[in-house]
């Protein structure tokens, strides 16, 4: 009986592993997530933009479907990825349509062939190719300034449309002006400066696992470091350089994952850093040169807002951080979203690396669903913002 009991267990045992390495070895398809979701709404009411890559996306394709290996599908994916950043930013330009909507479908679509054609691949791996297209579709592996001292350098940082169940052809005017501005040099009172740019998507995930720290911290630790980083998101009715941002979050909108996170006016939280709590002041300071920027002209007001809100005195115009001390921040003067967030990440981590540089956010004037000439006469004042601002520079 003993016997029979335990060559029964060592089979059931047997029968259990053989179970596991065949789930192992099964080919799992990561899910669409809901704004992958969206890429079939997209494309059947505006197919021309929404499908305006496609011949880069049926490579794509292609070249996932001919390679068997990890390494062949990456390398497709990283060249792929960078042919449509830089195809699209040349695009928008060549054609002067200021229109953002067509790089940031494709790139959704590429995710979707990506989880659709990896499934052969282990997990990590799957995630690793969906990483790679999304850092080379969005620039991050094409900041590139050149070798040349008496060029000034600006970083600047757009955002992806959002709020798109509420409208689904929304262009934002922030992503227009990082694709325009991208590689350009710019020119006031015989300084030159070159800016570079990367575009962020609105995702909370994304910011908390650390995808804003990775991108600025060897821009700010290099040698021949940056002149100035301006973060740029769509805000309200005018121009605002953001003088206050705060630490947590208070949205109650999603993002474009249809993530919500809890937080509320009652309720701030304190965003993530790589699984823990972010460290830092409720509250801290941009270093713009405001008054400078606020010398371009443009069909806008430039505003040097410092409207905060926190739980002890609710909403006011701050004079200065010593009057912050102490208060738990609900908005930051850049607002309570991923906007306020980025500006709070960049500033925060500027202090941790004990620098000088001049870090801040702008807020542009809002535009509804897609507005072409709205969003050129907003980069065109961005441009001379940050022309004004290269005056301050040592």
């Amino acid at each position: 009986m003993n016997k029979l009991l335990k060559t029964s267990g060592l089979a059931l045992a047997l029968a259990s592993l053989l179970g596991c390495q065949s789930t192992m070895n099964k080919q799992v398809s990561l899910a669409l997530d809901p704004e992958e979701q969206r890429v079939s709404q997209a494309q059947q009411q505006f197919p021309l933009i929404a499908n305006r890559y496609q011949q880069r996306l049926d490579l794509l394709l292609a070249q996932l479907e001919q390679y068997s290996d990890f390494d062949s599908k990456h390398k497709a994916v990283t060249n792929i990825a960078g042919s449509l950043w830089t195809s699209a930013k040349v695009d928008l330009n060549t054609l002067n349509d200021a229109d953002d909507r067509a790089l940031y479908w494709a790139r959704l679509n590429g995710r979707a062939l990506i989880k659709q054609n990896a499934a052969a691949l282990p997990q990590a791996q799957q995630q690793e190719l969906l990483q790679t297209w999304e850092d080379n579709s969005r620039g991050l592996n094409d900041i590139s300034y050149l070798p040349n001292k008496n060029i000034k350098r600006i970083f600047v940082t757009g955002f992806d449309p959002f709020l798109l169940d509420r409208n689904l052809n929304q262009s934002n005017p922030s992503g227009v002006a990082a694709m325009m501005l991208d590689g350009k040099i710019i020119e006031l009172n015989g300084v030159k400066t070159q800016i570079e740019s990367v575009m962020i998507p609105v995702r909370f995930d994304d910011f908390d696992q650390d995808l804003i720290e990775r991108i600025l911290t060897p821009l700010m630790q290099t040698e021949q470091r940056i002149d100035l980083i301006a973060t740029i998101s769509m805000g309200r009715e005018h121009f605002d350089l953001e003088r206050f941002p705060g630490k947590r979050r208070s949205a109650t909108i999603p993002g474009n994952r249809n993530v919500i996170t809890g937080a509320s006016p009652t309720n701030p939280l304190v965003p993530l850093l790589n699984g823990q709590y972010h460290q830092g002041d409720e509250f801290v300071e941009f270093s713009l040169p405001a008054k400078k920027m606020q010398q371009a002209k443009g069909p806008y007001q430039i505003n040097d807002n410092h409207q905060v809100t926190t739980l002890e005195n609710g909403e006011f115009n701050a004079k200065n951080l010593a009057q912050l001390e102490g208060q738990t921040s609900v908005q930051g003067s850049g607002g309570s979203y991923l906007s306020n967030e980025i500006s709070y990440r960049s500033i925060a981590l500027r202090d941790k690396l004990n620098l000088t540089l001049p870090v801040g956010h702008i807020h542009t004037p809002r535009i509804k669903a897609f507005e072409p000439q709205s969003s050129k006469h907003i980069v065109e004042q961005i441009t001379e913002m940050l022309k004004q601002a290269s005056l301050t520079f040592k």
